[in-house]
């Protein structure tokens, strides 16, 4: 297969097809890197059941999920048949005292091990979990913005796309701070259609707004009935995800199929990582409840949309 590129301008390039670049992450099965977050699978569960659903890479997951070391993390991958894609890194990006570099740095090294193509950095707040964040002065903003071509650079000198990823908790969270990193910093955007729906943003206007500047693709599904709850502060970003906030894809209300279609027109070629924010409340014997199950259909509607596109193209 060959290995997702950097997007461009559109191309008359062979893309692999969509359905060879759909990946999974360790989060649709609950494992989360946040202290309480609920039942946490063991690696070998997760990463065989990604392989009975026909994912054929994934992200990293959380620290502590994969082993620590580098290539011990990228052994475990091959053992279970996986491919690497990228990893998520939540860093402090606005605090003038604080360098963010050797954080990703540190997950870059893995990532080079593995093969991997993409960071994925998120502008942390500096405290725990994803329920209250603060505002940032205008210095800060300045500090943050610096920090991601500090960041970009860094991983372009290893080879590595460095994305964005706005994410409800964090410096970077709505439609209107995304346009700010887009207008100030010169870093790719991780498009996470949950996200920045719950956010406040337009997943689809920023898909057919800013293509150029797409490098990585998390496609959710959101209940935007929830998602205003959290929005208005009503339910926390954890409660909103324990009422099932996030559901398969197509079982919500984010418009996948434009966002893919649109993202298509304009040459993107990189990964679909496949992501529903899950908190298990026990094991799968306890509860029932199968994350596997839920994954399978959102392969079968990104296939389903994929099938669409491609018939379009050859109709």
């Amino acid at each position: 297969m060959t290995t997702p590129s950097t997007p461009s301008a559109p191309t008359t390039t062979v893309r692999p097809p969509i359905a060879e670049r759909i990946a999974g992450a360790p989060i649709s099965w609950g494992v989360c890197e946040v202290p309480g977050w609920g039942h946490q699978l063991d690696v070998d569960t997760v990463l065989g059941q990604m392989r009975e659903v026909g994912i054929v890479a994934t992200e990293f997951g959380p620290d502590g999920f994969l082993p620590d070391e580098p290539v011990e993390k990228a052994d475990a991958l091959a053992a279970a048949h996986l491919r690497a894609v990228g990893q998520f890194v939540p860093v402090v990006l606005h605090d003038p005292d604080h360098d963010p570099v050797p954080e990703v740095e540190s997950a870059i090294e893995a990532l080079t091990v593995a093969g991997a193509t993409t960071v994925v950095v998120a502008a942390a707040t500096g405290v725990e979990g994803y329920d209250a964040r603060p505002v940032l002065s205008d210095s800060e903003w300045d500090t943050l913005l610096q920090n991601l071509d500090l960041v970009t650079a860094t991983a372009e000198a290893h080879g590595l796309t460095a994305t964005l990823h706005p994410h409800v908790g964090t410096i970077v969270e709505s439609g209107e701070e995304t346009e700010r990193v887009l207008a100030g910093s010169r870093i790719g955007l991780c498009l996470d259609t949950g996200h920045l729906l719950i956010g406040g943003g337009d997943p689809v206007a920023v898909a057919r707004n800013h293509p150029e500047r797409i490098g990585h693709v998390h496609l959710k599904d959101v209940r935007l009935d929830v998602a205003e709850r959290v929005r208005s502060g009503e339910l926390t970003y954890t409660e909103g995800v324990t009422a099932g906030m996030y559901v398969p894809l197509g079982e919500g209300d984010v418009d996948v199929a434009a966002i893919v279609e649109s993202l298509e027109d304009n040459g993107y070629a990189g990964w679909y990582v496949l992501e529903q924010d899950t908190i298990l409340a026990g094991s799968p014997a306890q509860t029932g409840v199968d994350p596997a199950a839920d994954v399978r259909t959102s392969i079968a509607h990104i296939t389903e949309v994929a099938e669409r596109l491609e018939g379009r193209h050859h109709g």
